[in-house]
């Protein structure tokens, strides 16, 4: 439910600018449609596509894994950009994307002690802090089939994409007990069927919401849990329809 919430409060102030800037746009006459050359670069809101998991510890006695959910309104929110390129009048190129990677220092653990005496104090042990290093991206990329409309400025278009998202998670304690390194990892593959509508405020200046019509998701999930083991394996095919809704506030050049 919060996921609508916030998509809806970002949706209000957009249609007040679009409502305005058509009145003004429709008195002067004015066309600030795209042409063929042009260059868009644009923020996005929509749900995060970036893939995540996390190294299971390599002490268990048995390990699980299941495939990660590619369900987009499972996700939180997620602010992105998207460039964009119109190769011909009414045809464009999208590309968007990002990179990831964290890196966590280990620490050696503390032993604790245990006092003989009948009351049994004891210091407690403190557990080493595993090293850890993890490293995702997400890339897409899509072409557009604009068409007009008779609102001035304001068009709509349909439009084909693909991406893809990975993670990879390792870690390592510093104990005697240690089996190695713990590594998890996962990507996502993606297409889909888009269809949105873009309204140009100024020739410079653009709004604009796109939904996936129909989307197919194939995401794999990898543990191996400690060296020497094979690899743990989960996946899941996932269709949607009428999915992941996405506003943008962009400009042209």
């Amino acid at each position: 439910m919060k996921i609508q919430r916030l998509i809806l409060l970002a949706v209000l102030p957009l249609m007040s600018l679009t409502v305005s800037a058509q009145e003004k746009g429709s008195c002067c006459g004015k066309q600030f449609a795209p042409k063929k050359g042009d260059l868009t670069l644009a923020l996005t809101l929509g749900y995060n596509s970036y893939a995540n998991v996390q190294a299971p510890s390599g002490l268990q006695a048995s390990y699980e894994v299941a495939a990660l959910s590619n369900n987009w309104s499972d996700k939180a929110l997620m602010v992105g950009f998207e460039a964009g390129w119109f190769f011909k009048e009414q045809w464009k190129l999208n590309l968007g994307g990002g990179l990831n990677f964290t890196g966590n220092p280990g620490y050696a653990g503390v032993p604790g002690t245990v006092d003989g005496a009948a009351d049994g104090a004891q210091v407690p042990d403190y557990r080493a802090v595993g090293s850890a290093q993890t490293f995702s991206y997400l890339v897409y990329t899509g072409v557009d089939r604009y068409f007009k409309t008779n609102v001035p400025n304001l068009m709509w278009y349909t439009g084909l994409r693909v991406g893809m998202s990975y993670c990879n998670n390792q870690m390592k304690y510093d104990e005697p007990t240690s089996m190695g390194k713990s590594i998890a990892e996962t990507w996502n593959l993606r297409g889909a069927i888009v269809m949105g509508i873009d309204y140009y405020l100024l020739p410079a200046l653009y709004i604009g919401a796109q939904i996936d019509a129909l989307a197919y998701s194939y995401n794999m999930t990898t543990y191996k849990p400690q060296e020497g083991l094979s690899n743990l394996d989960a996946d899941s095919h996932s269709i949607s329809v009428l999915a992941a809704p996405t506003l943008k506030v962009g400009i042209k050049f």
